[in-house]
């Protein structure tokens, strides 16, 4: 990612950035990544920097919720990384920092879009930005509503889990009783005959570049 220079509290959302964004990629919490080594364009990290990217990284859950309710074609997972951590890091910010007017706090990351992103990223971020900033000016509760959708999402979550491992575990148990009830779990080998042994199958599951969502701070 290419090092551009911003001075102020655009430095300092500059950097909240790229904490934010080292976390996603290490599978690290923000905490995490500030206890350790984490590189950062035009150090030290500014206090002010560093609560937008704490503050991010707690309510990273819910945010991502006002984010996918606010965004109309793209889900938070495939949006490109440097997008979705800019809107987190915005969310955060327009709902939780009093001291900045909603209105700046669009125009700051818009801009950070336009240094960072891709062609599309500014009108993007700004688009789903105005959405949630309609929400907040309406007077709803923005976080209390994503807060409650997303204990409901982990509910259905936990209960597709039990009933997956309750279904495994019923597979299980009928397969034991078959092998029961014919006396032996597999026909007797023709006499003389030798074992053969078999091939054990595993299936390896295994972010893109920069440009598909899941780019690097050069």
């Amino acid at each position: 990612m290419a090092n551009k220079r911003f001075g102020g509290r655009t430095l300092a959302r500059s950097q909240a950035l790229q904490v934010l964004f080292q976390a996603e990629a290490t599978g690290k919490t923000v905490d995490e990544v500030l206890s350790g080594e984490y590189a950062i364009t035009d150090g030290p990290l500014d206090p002010f920097g560093e609560a937008d990217a704490r503050g991010a990284g707690e309510m990273l859950p819910v945010l991502d919720v006002i984010i996918s309710q606010a965004s109309t074609h793209w889900t938070v997972p495939r949006m490109p990384a440097v997008d979705r951590n800019i809107l987190r890091l915005a969310t955060y910010e327009m709902l939780e920092v009093d001291e900045v007017a909603v209105p700046i706090t669009i125009d700051e990351f818009v801009e950070l879009s336009k240094a960072y992103g891709t062609d599309e990223s500014s009108r993007f971020v700004n688009g789903v930005l105005g959405r949630i900033a309609d929400r907040i000016e309406a007077g709803e509760d923005v976080v209390g509503d994503a807060t409650r959708e997303r204990e409901r999402l982990d509910e259905e979550e936990r209960r597709r889990r039990e009933e997956a491992e309750r279904a495994e575990a019923e597979g299980a148990g009928a397969g034991e009783d078959g092998a029961r009830e014919g006396g032996q779990g597999s026909p007797a080998a023709p006499e003389g005959a030798r074992p053969q042994a078999g091939d054990d199958g595993f299936e390896v599951f295994r972010p893109a570049s920069f440009d598909e969502g899941e780019g690097s701070w050069e």
